[in-house]
């Protein structure tokens, strides 16, 4: 804590002056700025344009996983992040996978919604009535706003308008209907709604509120099938564990959240090292799951005739390859390269093949031996290093705490002493 978070003209200083000025407030020493003010593969000037009040970057791992075959092609799959067996596991399941051809992706399009409110009316029915009468105008005027999507075949195609009752009263919103392209429309939506509403108002006699994109991208979605045979998965007792595992997910939400989860620690990876909006995928995913009124999981599984393990998953996929990070980050244009994606819809349909293996490497491990016995494998490793260790340290570590099972920060530091003693006395 500090004694004032108060900066006045913080904003205007260049980079190296906030960190100088971030390490006397917050009294850190000189190793710990410099490492803060590290900004990896990003340079600081992009960094320092990207947010505001920058002071360094912060680095996740970068993995390959592989293995992936979609739609009938190989793709070598770029994950960013922190946690153990996530890669691991993407990788192992597409391996799976591949017996019985990959993955099976289709999508419905790049489809984005932009919501008007309209509140203050006197008579809701009427104002939907003539917004509807004026459809192709109000269209018109938001096309007029991103000309050059128009001509790639996107833009506003639709107008939906409903009536709700709310906490506030009747309010009237209407919808614009964009194909965003290869973008993830966010920026090109809000304009077009931007643009729209005065026209919306002249119509209504209302009063334009909020003008901004949904997140809920139930246009945009993704479906994946892929097919597990049942000797590669470890068997009938395994396929039948993985469906009573989703049984179990669709039953109960508090299962259900995890099991989400799973899906996610694959689609979010890749987000991150492609410079996707991962906080709209969240959004996206969790409010297409609640959309019952449930909280339902994104995949099914059963089992088919012959006793393999099939494996569906429906969400949303709002991505983009055009603006944002996507194009303004290196590492994330290096990522795309590496990924070998053309378009949005290529790179959501990846994406989707990657939430559903990362599920069932989630359910096949929950299945079998559990789902820490690799994890905490994996883990072992961070814990042997925040516990101190270095070099070949650290594996000795990890694998003497893997060995006891107990992968624990306090047994790591016994270790490192212990272990570090020994050599020392050698």
């Amino acid at each position: 804590m500090v004694d004032n978070s108060e900066l006045p003209g913080f904003y205007k200083l260049p980079m190296s002056e906030r960190v100088a000025e971030l390490r006397r407030i917050a009294g850190l020493t000189e190793e710990e700025a410099k490492t803060i003010a590290q900004t990896g593969g990003l340079p600081g000037d992009v960094a320092d344009r990207m947010i505001e009040n920058v002071v360094g970057g912060i680095t996740l791992p970068l993995g390959i996983a592989t293995n992936f075959r979609i739609n009938g092609k190989d793709y070598l799959v770029p994950m960013a992040l922190e946690e153990p067996s996530v890669v691991a596991g993407a990788s192992k399941a597409a391996k799976i996978a591949r017996e019985k051809g990959g993955f099976t992706v289709t999508n419905t399009g790049p489809v984005m919604i932009g919501q008007i409110q309209i509140i203050n009316l006197p008579a809701p029915d009427k104002a939907k009535a003539g917004l509807m009468a004026k459809k192709a105008e109000i269209l018109k005027k938001a096309n007029d706003q991103d000309p050059m999507l128009v001509s790639l075949g996107g833009g506003a195609k639709d107008l939906n308008v409903k009536v709700l009752s709310s906490l506030k009263g009747p309010m009237v919103i209407a919808e614009l209907i964009v194909n965003t392209g290869d973008a993830m429309g966010a920026n090109a939506v809000n304009t077009m709604a931007e643009a729209v509403s005065p026209m919306v108002e002249e119509i209504t006699g209302g009063e334009a509120l909020l003008k901004i994109i949904s997140n809920l991208a139930d246009r945009r979605l993704v479906r994946a099938t892929a097919v597990f045979e049942k000797e590669a998965v470890g068997g009938e007792g395994v396929v039948d564990g993985v469906v009573n595992a989703y049984a179990f997910a669709d039953a109960d939400p508090y299962r259900c959240a995890t099991h989400n989860k799973g899906i996610m620690n694959g689609v979010v990876a890749v987000g991150l090292a492609c410079g996707q909006d991962i906080r709209a995928l969240e959004a996206g995913a969790h409010s297409y799951a609640s959309r019952t009124g449930m909280y339902k999981p994104l995949t099914t599984w059963e089992k088919d005739k012959d006793g393999n393990l099939v494996g569906r998953l429906e969400m949303p996929m709002a991505v983009g390859l055009v603006g944002g990070a996507a194009r303004t980050h290196p590492t994330a244009r290096a990522s795309i390269k590496v990924l070998g994606v053309k378009t949005a819809i290529e790179l959501a349909e990846v994406m989707g093949a990657v939430g559903l293996a990362q599920n069932f490497a989630a359910l096949r491990a929950l299945a079998s031996e559990g789902i820490q016995r690799g994890h905490m494998k994996l883990h072992s490793r961070n814990v042997a290093v925040s516990a101190g260790a270095t070099g070949e340290l650290i594996d000795l570590v990890a694998q003497r705490m893997v060995d006891e099972r107990k992968v624990r920060f306090d047994r790591a530091k016994e270790l490192v002493q212990e272990l570090s003693k020994g050599k020392n006395d050698a």
